[in-house]
This record gives structure tokens, C-alpha cells and sequence, in this order.
């Protein structure tokens, strides 16, 4: 458990807090590429650790990332017209193009020279692996942006579910690289089998094991950490583990072990202390599903299952549509979707959950990793050191990789799926 001061340096993201700083050195993972697809389209409010920003894509195709509220007389430039390259705020017609200069003013009289004084805030942005990324940081210090590890390349297919949940960054990705709760809470969806490796298709994961109770161990990398989970095998078990290593790059994104078709990660990116955005990402092997299929896998279709923000259909104020019929006829929650299962549990926490009152046990060792590792990394930002994962970091992230399989019992789980080129080729489980 936390103590009530370490709970607040792990949970706390906005203003000037010791983890905003934090996240606010790395590149932010802000929205989906598709939501401003289309040049000269709507222009789309994104809020990052408490703030509100709006991004817009020009009439060139460029991505521009300004601060929400127009420095005249602070309107939101969400409802501005994107037009000739710029975006211009519908009060006054004050206009601004990706890089925040003030390109016109008609409202100012023609000899005015005010235009060239003004400057409205704006960030660097990039574009990759389905996202548009935006940094908020010092640019002084902007680190050079770099591919994360579920987009290697342009050619690594990369398909997304998005979902606006209302709970702290911390407990959801406390839920991500949580490996002893799948077994329980979604073990409809992830169903022991007589397979040689876990594998998938449009309905379900195959796991080659019955172990509801995991060993676990860890070790802290210049990234973050990796951590296995240690499973009696349904085969072989006398000789061989089944073993699943999930990786926590800090401070976004997890990578879940994979299956026989497609790897698959997890970015948790903070909105505010209370809310969050939820990524669950299927990428790369031979078989990863589209976009359209991987939603309907995890029950998270826009305009079906969520609504127009990306917020669900299912939430405390319904009991998330749970069927208890379906429960009784053998379905473990009542509740279709992966995602949408572990939502249930973070929202019920409360939106900060009170980790003092906890009570841990030994298949919590990812959590009292992830706890340590990130408090500490708060506590060193706030005496002016370097955020984590930005200084002296040897590993390259498109190199880094979760892993899953059945080894023999001899074999040492750190050696396992350490980079891209160590994992086993992608194969149908049998």
C-alpha cells in the first residue's frame, strides 16, 4: 500500500505537480490520427494533465497543436473555422496558422501592426503509429521524437480502440500490467486450451494453461521495468513454465504478451487527475486484425458501444449494462469486451483510488513495482532531475518486446523476449 503523500505523487497530473513535469518530457500520445483526418476539418479538443488544447489539420495537411483559448479575448478556437491554412477564432476573425502566428486580424484596422506582435502558444507535434503526438514540455530540453515500440515502421499494421474512462492514469495502467487478474475477471474471453501457444481468433484468446496463480518476478530497466508471470503449462508441466513477460515503458505505454497472430499494448494517457484516455492496441504478426474488427472484438465500436467523445455506453450510472442472466448460463462478468471488463473495475475504485487501505499479496508484485518506480521517478523530477526514461536510456523503443511461451523450467525468464528480433515467429496456436 501507499501512504497518503506517496498516493498523491503518483496520482496527481496537472499544473506544476511533480508527475506532470514528468510526463511533460516525454512525447504524449494526445488522439488518434483519425480524428483529424480530413484538412480544413472540425478542429478537435484535446485535454493533456489538465489542459486544453486544440488540434487541427490545415489545408497543406500539416497538424497544428495551440492552446484552446484565443489570446483576444479567450473564446475557444475549437468552434473556429479551419480554413486557408489557419484556424480563426469566431469572435473577432483573429486567425492563427499550425505554428501559432497570427496571420490576420479582421478586425483590426488594415495599417494596424499588431498582428506581427502577437504569438499564440503552440507545440511541437509529430505523427505516427496511428496517433498524433504533441509535447508540452520545455522545448529548450524537447527530447528527438522517436517511433514508439508497437509502430517499428510505417509498413507495421496498427489497429486502435479508444475509450474515455473516467479514473486516475495510475490504476488503469496498474490494471494493464496487472497479469494475475486476466485469468479471473476475463477468463471467458481468455480460455485455457490444449494449444502449444496462446492464440486468437474473432471471439476469444487461447492460453495453454489453467494456472490461476502466477509467480512473479521483476526487473527494473532504463525504460521502466519488465516483469514475468510464471503458469503451470496444461502440457509439460513438470518441466516447463509457461511464461508471460509484460513491459511497462514509462510513463504511457504497456506491452501485453502477445498471441500467435498479433502482439498487443496499452497507452494510458492522462486527461486530468480524474479521467483518462484508454488506448488497447493490436499490432504487427500475420494475422492483426483491421480496425473495424479489432473494436468488435473488444466491444468498443464508436456510435455502437461509445458514444460521439469516446466515452462508453456502459458506465456506474447503468451497472454497465451487466447480464446476470448471462452470468448464470456460465459468462464470468455479465459484461462483453475486454476492455470494457476492466473498466468496470477501475471506475468502481472511485476515480483516485485510496491505496493506504489496500491489502496486497505476492501476485501484486507488478504494482508494487510500477508504485515504486514511478513515486520515485516523481520524487527525482521534483529536486530537478531528469524524467525517467529520458537520460542515459541505452534501449531503443521499437527494440523493445513483451513475450510469451511454454519454456523449460532451466530456462532464464530474463533472457526471453528482449527485443523485437528474440520473439518466436508468429504461428497458429495448434
Amino acid at each position: 500500500m501507499l501512504t497518503a503523500e506517496e498516493n498523491e505523487l503518483l496520482t496527481r497530473v496537472e499544473g506544476n505537480t511533480p508527475m506532470a513535469q514528468t510526463m511533460r518530457s516525454h512525447w504524449i500520445p494526445a488522439l488518434l490520427s483519425e480524428e483529424v483526418a480530413e484538412p480544413d476539418g472540425k478542429p478537435v479538443r484535446v485535454r493533456l494533465l489538465g489542459q486544453n488544447l486544440v488540434v487541427f489539420r490545415d489545408s497543406k495537411g500539416r497538424l497544428g497543436a495551440l492552446d484552446e483559448l484565443c489570446p483576444h479575448r479567450r473564446a475557444s478556437l475549437v468552434y473556429g473555422r479551419n480554413e486557408d491554412c489557419g484556424l480563426r477564432c469566431l469572435y473577432h476573425g483573429w486567425k492563427f496558422d499550425v505554428s501559432g502566428n497570427c496571420v490576420d486580424m479582421s478586425s483590426e484596422p488594415p495599417e494596424s501592426t499588431l498582428k506581427e506582435k502577437v504569438k499564440h502558444k503552440a507545440y511541437a507535434v509529430n505523427e505516427c503509429g496511428g496517433f498524433v503526438w504533441i509535447y508540452l514540455g520545455d522545448s529548450q530540453t524537447m527530447p528527438a521524437f522517436e517511433r514508439p515500440a508497437f509502430s517499428p515502421d510505417d509498413a507495421t499494421p496498427v489497429s486502435i480502440v479508444k475509450i474515455r474512462v473516467a479514473a486516475n492514469w495510475a490504476q488503469i495502467m496498474e490494471g494493464q500490467i496487472d497479469s494475475a487478474h486476466s485469468s479471473s475477471l476475463h477468463s471467458s474471453d481468455m480460455v485455457p486450451a490444449r494449444v502449444s501457444s496462446a492464440g486468437a481468433d474473432s471471439e476469444r484468446w487461447l492460453r495453454p494453461s489453467t494456472d490461476k496463480s502466477p509467480r512473479m518476478v521483476a526487473e527494473t530497466t532504463d525504460y521502466g521495468f519488465r516483469y514475468a508471470a510464471l503458469r503451470r503449462p496444461i502440457k509439460d508441466a513438470s518441466t516447463h513454465d509457461y511464461v508471460r513477460i509484460t513491459v511497462y515503458i514509462a510513463p504511457f505505454i504497456a506491452l501485453i504478451p502477445p498471441n500467435s497472430s498479433y502482439n498487443v499494448a496499452s497507452v494510458i494517457v492522462p486527461e486530468d487527475d480524474h479521467h483518462s484516455a484508454f488506448y488497447f492496441i493490436a499490432w504487427g504478426g500475420n494475422e492483426c486484425p483491421d480496425t473495424s474488427a479489432w473494436r468488435d472484438f473488444c466491444r468498443a465500436v464508436p456510435g455502437e458501444d461509445l458514444n460521439e467523445d469516446y466515452t462508453s455506453r456502459r458506465h456506474l450510472g447503468n451497472d454497465f449494462l451487466q447480464d446476470r442472466e448471462l452470468m448464470k448460463e456460465g459468462n464470468y462478468t455479465g459484461v462483453p469486451g475486454i476492455p470494457n471488463q476492466d473498466i468496470i473495475m477501475w471506475t468502481s475504485m472511485g476515480s483516485i483510488v485510496d491505496r493506504s487501505s489496500e491489502l496486497l499479496g505476492a501476485s501484486d508484485l507488478a504494482i508494487v513495482e510500477f508504485r515504486r518506480l514511478m513515486v520515485g521517478a516523481a520524487r527525482a523530477k521534483s529536486v530537478g532531475q531528469p524524467a525517467i526514461g529520458t537520460s542515459e536510456r541505452k534501449s531503443v523503443y521499437t527494440d523493445i518486446a513483451s513475450f510469451q511461451g511454454i519454456v523449460e523450467k532451466a530456462r532464464d525468464w530474463r533472457s526471453l523476449g528482449i527485443d523485437q528480433q528474440s520473439q518466436p515467429d508468429f504461428k497458429q496456436a495448434d
